[in-house]
């Protein structure tokens, strides 16, 4: 039985590149759950609350139910779920899972596995983040779900599924290259010596939904403005110029002048002659992962 491919390979709704993370966030968070302590069942109605978080803080912007991934993962062999009535899920339904008393766990073999081979939960983890998520992102879905990792563990993605893609690593170099080692959004360019710190290579298209390694799908930015981008507080719409949810909610000088303030202004960036964010990568990003709608810009 091989639980990572079982990991890589989750059975998930797939059209045009839309997310649909259910199944993966509801296993990482039945893998902690685990690991916390050796949970065996996790009834819905008590980790119903803790699901919708998940996709709403995680998940596309539209709205979902975490009633769908704690049936369907049934489909894939990690997990199982019963009734006060017996063996099997009512459905997809909000009402019967609870009236039903369903609970979910994960599968008996996936269970004993992970207890003769206690590096196969990281490992499984790791499969599910890279797949799935941003680097950017890994550490507070980690945090969130309870799961403490080794900072050792490789690449799981490629011990799970061998002919899995692989990233370029001149990416980063091109996208600071092109942005001139400056955050597309708000200019920042420390440098310890000649070393820039604080600067990353952030996809606008996400590596994992087919993300490519190029320079007109990256920003370079801040560490602070990376991990908003990847939230969905911010964005970029046309004509090359920032967008700002209006679901971030920011009331100190520092939200006011690093976040909000942005709202419409251009990126900073390219250099010329570099491709800047390809049309098509934009607007993967505002439908999928920009929450909300936009903010108009900031009085002066």
């Amino acid at each position: 039985m091989d639980w990572l491919e079982r990991a890589a390979k989750l059975r998930q709704w797939s059209r045009d590149g839309v997310r649909a993370p259910h199944k993966p966030l509801l296993l990482l968070y039945a893998l902690g759950r685990f690991q916390a302590d050796a949970a065996d069942e996790l009834p819905y109605s008590a980790v119903e609350a803790d699901l919708k978080q998940l996709l709403v803080e995680y998940g596309p912007p539209r709205a979902t139910t975490p009633a769908y991934p704690f049936h369907h993962l049934v489909s894939d062999g990690v997990w199982e779920v019963r009734t006060e009535h017996g063996a099997g899920s009512p459905g997809t339904g909000v009402r019967e899972l609870r009236a039903s008393r369903a609970a979910g766990r994960l599968a008996p073999d996936l269970q004993a596995a992970l207890r003769r081979e206690p590096s196969l939960l990281g490992r499984m983890a790791r499969v599910l983040l890279d797949l799935h998520f941003p680097a950017s992102l890994h550490q507070d879905l980690c945090d969130t779900v309870g799961l403490e990792l080794e900072l050792e563990l490789t690449e799981a993605v490629a011990l799970a599924a061998p002919g899995q893609r692989q990233r370029d690593r001149r990416m980063r170099e091109m996208v600071l290259t092109a942005y001139e080692y400056q955050c597309a959004f708000c200019g920042y360019d420390g440098r310890i010596g000649a070393v820039p710190v604080g600067l990353e290579a952030a996809h606008v298209r996400w590596w994992a939904f087919d993300g490519p390694d190029d320079v007109d799908n990256g920003l370079c930015l801040c560490s602070l403005h990376h991990k908003l981008f990847d939230k969905g507080v911010l964005g970029v719409g046309d004509g090359h110029r920032i967008l700002v949810s209006q679901r971030f909610v920011g009331h100190s000088p520092a939200a006011r002048e690093h976040v909000i303030a942005l709202a419409d202004r251009p990126l900073v960036g390219p250099q010329p002659g570099a491709h800047p964010v390809a049309a098509i990568h934009r607007s993967w990003h505002t439908s999928q992962v920009f929450h909300g709608s936009p903010r108009p810009a900031a009085a002066t």
